[in-house]
């Protein structure tokens, strides 16, 4: 089944290009041209991934991605903008996007960037991935983004679970902060392997 991935782009140009390059690898694009579009495709259902514009007319993307992170939902989402400010980066970042890459890009960039998230997904969200993880004495369900110990329970933020799976799975080993942003943000999300320490 092909992944339905949302492209949220009001440069008809560009949105067109993606939207036959996509198809060429095997996904299945849908294009808006505004958020507002964009919201009501979402809402549809079927979204693998979305790649979405920052600067768009009427409701912004980081507003969008706000919104369907309120949803609760944690579709992929990939900003794409030329606005290259490590401020707007972090922003985008901090609103719930999982990457951010600068106009103008490479196809093969904006690609592997595609297949680096899809493979982060599966990883945390494939069949053999467990619904509970018992560390010392938390309890942590990795569905609810929720731990629970004797002082009660604590929500979590996805990238915060993440890093505790795999953890675990490297249980009595030293993981480098290089293996951690490739397997929960993917490389070239922020811009320096401190973020790790800030997470940890």
């Amino acid at each position: 089944m092909k992944r339905r991935i949302l492209v949220v782009e009001d440069d008809a140009h560009l949105a067109d290009g993606l939207q036959i390059n996509l198809d060429l690898e095997g996904y299945e694009p849908l294009l808006a041209g505004s958020a507002e579009i964009g919201l009501d495709l979402w809402k549809r259902g079927g979204v693998d991934l979305i790649l979405l514009d920052v600067m768009l007319p009427g409701m912004d993307g980081f507003e969008l991605c706000r919104l369907i992170r309120r949803e609760g939902d944690r579709v992929p989402i990939l900003f794409l903008t030329a606005r290259s400010a490590g401020q707007d980066r972090i922003r985008g970042l901090d609103e719930g996007g999982d990457d951010y890459i600068n106009k103008p890009f490479e196809l093969n960039e904006l690609l592997a960037r595609i297949k680096s998230i899809f493979r982060r997904q599966d990883w945390f969200r494939g069949q053999e991935a467990p619904e509970n993880l018992v560390i010392g004495r938390a309890s942590v369900n990795l569905r609810a983004f929720q731990a629970t110990t004797d002082d009660g329970v604590i929500d979590l933020k996805e990238k915060e679970i993440m890093i505790l799976r795999l953890l675990k799975e490297h249980e009595g080993e030293p993981v480098d902060r290089e293996t951690i942003l490739d397997r929960v943000w993917g490389f070239g999300a922020y811009p320096t392997t401190r973020t790790v320490d800030n997470f940890i």
